[in-house]
């Protein structure tokens, strides 16, 4: 989203070699043959610089080794694929989370999971948050949690913490007020599955103390230095 020349990831110029080698794509992790990457060594394949954002953050979230919920969520938001605002937030934030879990905690069949969350996800409107109360990258962490815990709707326990996970994100993202940023609302769904982890579970999922958005400038609604991630 950030970088609209050069590198998707950082920005920086691309480098064009004099013969092609084999690049390690940064999302899918593929080895292609190419003649190109950013001077930083970055490098995404034709198929992931063209891919639709559902299948890219599933991709990507399957196969990710980054173990931060925040690194994966920035790095996935800087493909050109992910909007702004958007529902693929709604199934990012749990797939983000599932992969960070996944690759700090150890859970069964991550693929099977992330499959699960997207297609979730994708039960949820786009403007659900402003239309029905019910901001989707809040209720994606209901989503996590229902993952993990094998949650149905006969649960009790499962049930229950599920409810209460979607319920704290989404009073942390309406304490900030309106109008909604999808990226604002991200960092704090994340933050609020971070803190509820430690709490029910006694499982501190390691991330990002500090967050800076960097996608500010795209936002003409930005609440600018009301918001918390303001750089």
């Amino acid at each position: 989203m950030k970088y609209v020349s050069g590198c998707l990831i950082c920005g920086a110029d691309l480098v064009y070699l004099p013969q092609d080698e084999l690049q390690d794509c940064v999302y899918c992790g593929r080895q292609v043959s190419s003649n190109a990457r950013c001077s930083q060594g970055h490098f995404v394949c034709d198929a992931c610089h063209s891919a639709d954002a559902g299948s890219l953050i599933e991709k990507f979230c399957t196969e990710t080794t980054l173990k931060d919920p925040l690194e994966i969520a920035v790095t996935l938001m800087r493909h050109p694929s992910i909007a702004m605002h958007g529902p693929e937030h709604h199934f990012l934030v749990p797939a983000v989370l599932l992969a960070a879990y996944d690759n700090q905690k150890s859970i069964e069949n991550r693929a099977g999971k992330i499959q699960q969350a997207r297609k979730r996800a994708e039960g949820i409107r786009g403007g659900s948050c402003g239309l029905c109360g019910n901001c989707g990258a809040g209720v994606g962490t209901g989503i996590f949690i229902s993952l993990i815990t094998g949650a149905t709707p006969l649960a009790r326990r499962e049930w229950q913490l599920s409810n209460r996970m979607t319920a704290e994100s989404l009073l942390a993202i309406a304490e900030h007020g309106g109008p909604r940023c999808c990226k604002r609302d991200t960092f704090l769904a994340l933050q609020s599955a971070q803190a509820f982890l430690q709490h029910w579970f006694g499982q501190s999922l390691e991330m990002a103390a500090a967050i800076h958005c960097e996608f500010h400038q795209f936002n003409k609604e930005c609440l600018r230095t009301d918001c918390p991630f303001f750089a």
